[in-house]
């Protein structure tokens, strides 16, 4: 994967990754942890019992996932900030543009992720006795992590392609003021 011309497997790794881990975010949405409010008969004291933590195995797949997609990414572009310069001109804005774009989004989409997971661990592990509330993970929080990584996804499409074209797009090179008086030299 040389510098300055895109990769079909790049572009392919990426999208399939964010695509997993998008997937892995719908799924943990659909099995946020519920917990149900139990009375024992035989102490007569009321406790919840929550259902699996399959959503947090989920949330960490999906953050891993997205993680390892912006990791390639950034390990194939060297982060923008090592290896050749790029070209001046629109190719370059938009590159940066898309650079901080993705970052943004990147950032979100793994704070929703693995804030989802942790609360949802948080509610199954340490919460399952002994309590008069039986709180739940908030709907919602895995879905925004979902958006974001889709929006994180084509946003690295993008930066990847406009970094590709302005790499590989000839540097522009200043012209020699010295040498421009050529055929002047008998007037000097």
């Amino acid at each position: 994967m040389g510098e300055g011309k895109a990769s079909t497997l790049v572009f392919i790794l990426v999208v399939a990754l964010s695509l997993v881990a998008f997937g892995f975010s719908i799924a943990a949405e659909r099995r946020r942890s519920i917990g149900k409010s139990i009375q024992d008969p035989i102490t007569n004291t009321t406790f919840c019992v929550y259902d699996s933590d399959v959503a947090t195995g989920y949330g960490v797949g999906a953050f891993l996932f997205l993680l390892s997609s912006e990791s390639l990414l950034m390990g194939v572009t060297k982060c923008m900030c090592f290896g050749r310069p790029l070209a001046p001109g629109s190719d370059r804005a938009w590159s940066i543009i898309y650079f901080i774009s993705s970052w943004m989004t990147f950032l979100v989409a793994e704070a929703c992720v693995i804030a989802g997971a942790t609360k949802n661990a948080y509610h199954t592990k340490y919460l399952s006795s002994q309590t008069f509330s039986c709180a739940s993970l908030r709907k919602g929080i895995f879905i925004a992590g979902a958006v974001f990584i889709v929006a994180t996804m084509v946003l690295n499409v993008y930066y990847y392609m406009y970094f590709t074209k302005s790499v590989s797009s000839p540097p522009a090179h200043k012209t020699n003021r010295s040498g421009s008086n050529i055929g002047m030299a008998g007037y000097a």
